[in-house]
């Protein structure tokens, strides 16, 4: 047999090889129920405090800090953790330790883990957090981390996502079964298939909570794995007829641009409505899987006219160069983006409608676009 080599199809493999290798810095500790013992996070003044809620399909992990590990579990895991923000904390930054165990003064701190045996375990958990706050503030929020998370990495952004743009309700995080590991990008895109089915029960305690209504954020290749269970959901016919949807924010989707087309065309245009792409295209993570891929461009790097006339609403970041997270999690890294996205999940009626000045305010003074609202 005769073999040929090609070396732009070597070169593409290396370059794609290095790329992951760049994106892949080591990995701080996990940090899931380890306390300081001389510096208690629960004496410490002036903490801010969130109680996240766990849907996992990770199976436990023995390791000291991970509560949940990167493999497959049989059914749908429920836990809890509080997560501490310290007084020093920066809009934009993660001040996540490097070295264990955390110091609550100048870092996030994660404490208090809890499980539930059951779904009416953790929704009388979700109701108790609820009925602390007042009549209007009764929300939740389901966050779908992205590709390469372990928990502590979902966990900890969330809680940073949730203090700067000063979410008032419950979040809730959907945390899939992520190798987190650069080179495993085809076993985390199975995970996340995997992880779809999922969603009907995620679904099914949102709706049986005492919630006002419900926001769903989700990033990277989180995003495929939330738009595949909202069109799971529709088909069901289930989708938006047991409690308020808000909206559904997708940042850097890590979507084949012709799959996403087909997703959209399978939901209600009541629902497509509701939906918000974030885009950049500066976003190296998603060039990377764009060749992965085999060049099928992405979501988050396509065209905002092309998007915008698949009825969503784009929000274009690719102007914003001040991100600590780096051009793939603009979302948080960013203080106008995590401050305007912020302003519009609190606002009542559509992101970036009239009834939000905050929204305007941000606009007016950052290069951040809207198309299509």
């Amino acid at each position: 047999m005769l073999v040929v080599h090609n070396p732009f199809r070597t070169s593409t493999v290396l370059a794609v090889l290095i790329s992951l290798l760049l994106l892949g810095c080591s990995r701080p500790p996990e940090i899931i129920g380890i306390e300081n013992a001389s510096i208690s996070a629960s004496t410490t003044p002036d903490l801010s405090r969130h109680r996240i809620f766990i849907a996992t399909t990770r199976s436990a992990s023995n390791e000291p800090g991970a509560l949940l590990s990167a493999s497959r579990a049989s059914s749908l895991g429920l836990a809890s953790v509080e997560v501490t923000v310290p007084p020093t904390h920066v809009v934009g930054q993660l001040e996540r330790p490097k070295d264990l165990p955390p110091d609550p003064r100048t870092e996030f701190s994660a404490v208090e883990a809890r499980l539930y045996g059951n779904d009416a375990a953790m929704i009388d958990a979700i109701n108790r957090e609820l009925a602390a706050r007042p009549v209007g503030q009764r929300r939740l929020l389901l966050f779908v981390h992205g590709y390469n998370n372990t928990t502590s990495d979902a966990l900890l952004r969330l809680a940073q996502f949730v203090e700067d743009t000063g979410f008032q309700g419950v979040p809730i995080l959907f945390s899939w079964a992520s190798a987190a590991t650069t080179s495993r990008y085809v076993y985390d895109l199975n995970s996340a298939l995997i992880a779809r089915g999922e969603i009907r029960q995620i679904a099914d305690i949102m709706a049986q909570t005492n919630a006002e209504s419900s926001d769903v954020f989700a990033h990277s290749m989180g995003t495929f794995l939330t738009m595949e269970g909202l069109v799971d959901l529709q088909q069901a016919g289930t989708l938006g007829r047991r409690g308020t949807i808000n909206h559904v924010m997708l940042a850097s989707p890590d979507i084949d641009i012709d799959l996403f087309r087909s997703q959209l065309g399978q939901l209600s245009p009541a629902i497509r409505d509701r939906i918000y792409v974030l885009v950049s295209r500066d976003d190296k993570a998603l060039r990377v899987s764009s060749r992965i891929a085999g060049g099928i461009p992405r979501v988050g790097v396509a065209n905002t006219a092309e998007l915008e006339q698949l009825g969503v609403t784009v929000i274009d970041l690719s102007e914003i160069g001040d991100s600590s997270s780096g051009s793939h999690s603009k979302f948080a890294g960013s203080p106008d983006v995590v401050q305007l996205i912020g302003a519009g999940l609190n606002s009542v009626g559509r992101f970036g409608e009239d009834t939000s000045p905050a929204v305007s305010q941000i606009l007016s003074v950052s290069p951040i676009r809207i198309f299509g609202d």
